[in-house]
């Protein structure tokens, strides 16, 4: 699974303690949780990335550009909820800028692996106005691991320091594991790559007008020729030697 790049972000910190409770304070909690976090995913062969790994103090902004510039593949934010009277809620959500793609499943999976620890499950809420889910290019989330204020959710947060992080790591695993399973592995046989995207068309309308499916992608700034999208190799062999038996030089290439 090594390849995927994460961008793990403690909230708050420095002289932003996030919210206080009975001199409990929220940066510290987050601090430790993302350290642990990114420890169980680094020795399950994914890159991990921190905002902070120490008591510093960074602006949404400041951590959304960063968040940019790692080129990191998805962005988790870790937080502790607060509610404005003492023990007035108790649970865990996770919140994003909408609810659709992988990082909404991820989101749910996180949620559901807290519940099994005790937690009360809040769900997944859209949240598109919170800076650090807007300007960030990757998929990101922000885990409120319970409530900072409410005796309750300290005490199975102290109980289960270990395991919260396990369950976190072990949603974000299988969320990957499950979107690794469903983008299969295509091959394709390129018949030609060019940089004047003339020549690349008229090898693309002479290869549709004898029958082959073939298509046209730019990628690196070359305009490459490409026919078939194949999931087993044997088929894609067989077109590739058709095409050879036309007179085309040819290569296989995965996507």
């Amino acid at each position: 699974m090594r390849g995927y790049l994460r961008k793990l972000l403690p909230a708050h910190g420095g002289s932003d303690p996030g919210a206080v409770y009975q001199g409990r304070q929220e940066k510290d909690d987050n601090l430790q949780l993302a350290l642990d976090v990114g420890r169980i995913l680094e020795e399950n062969g994914i890159d991990v990335v921190y905002t902070r790994t120490t008591d510093i103090y960074q602006t949404p902004f400041e951590k959304a550009t960063l968040a940019n510039q790692s080129g990191a593949d998805y962005f988790i934010s870790f937080h502790r909820n607060s509610s404005p009277t003492d023990n007035q809620y108790a649970g865990v959500e996770v919140l994003v800028y909408d609810k659709s793609g992988i990082k909404y499943e991820m989101a749910q999976n996180i949620v559901g692996a807290l519940g099994e620890l005790g937690f009360r499950e809040l769900g997944v809420k859209a949240r598109p106005g919170l800076v650090v889910l807007r300007r960030t290019k990757m998929p990101a989330l922000l885990v409120e691991t319970g409530f900072i204020n409410t005796d309750e959710d300290n005490r199975l947060y102290d109980e289960n320091r270990e395991e919260i992080a396990q369950s976190i790591a072990n949603a974000i695993l299988g969320t990957l594991e499950e979107e690794t399973i469903e983008e299969p592995l295509y091959y394709r046989v390129q018949t030609g790559s060019f940089r004047n995207r003339e020549n690349a068309d008229r090898m693309l309308y002479q290869l549709i007008d004898q029958g082959y499916p073939s298509f046209l992608i730019r990628e690196n700034d070359l305009y490459k020729v490409q026919t078939g999208a194949f999931q087993q190799l044997g088929n894609a062999i067989n077109m590739e030697q058709r095409l050879r038996d036309a007179g085309y030089n040819t290569v296989i290439v995965t996507k």
